[in-house]
């Protein structure tokens, strides 16, 4: 298997991901004090929305990068 067709394997399965989540979220955590042996840290829970024309344009381009790794195909009906 060549880099070119993993890359669109890859791009048409986060394309899917995309297009059935919407995105993702994720925690980070701060530390806002300190006083002695008290420490006082926040959670903040971001969103990260991903819109369904970039999952479905990530399907797209790794569907049509799949058909050019694939290349001409050998065979076929054979002339005569």
């Amino acid at each position: 298997m060549n880099g070119l067709r993993l890359f669109a394997m890859v791009l048409v399965l986060l394309g899917i991901l995309a297009a059935v989540y919407g995105g993702f979220s994720y925690t980070r955590k701060t530390k806002e004090a300190q006083l002695g042996p008290l420490s006082l840290s926040v959670k903040h829970k971001h969103r990260v929305d991903i819109p369904l024309w970039a999952g479905a344009g990530a399907i797209a381009v790794g569907g049509v990068l799949l058909l050019v790794a694939n290349g001409p195909t050998q065979g076929g009906s054979a002339a005569g």
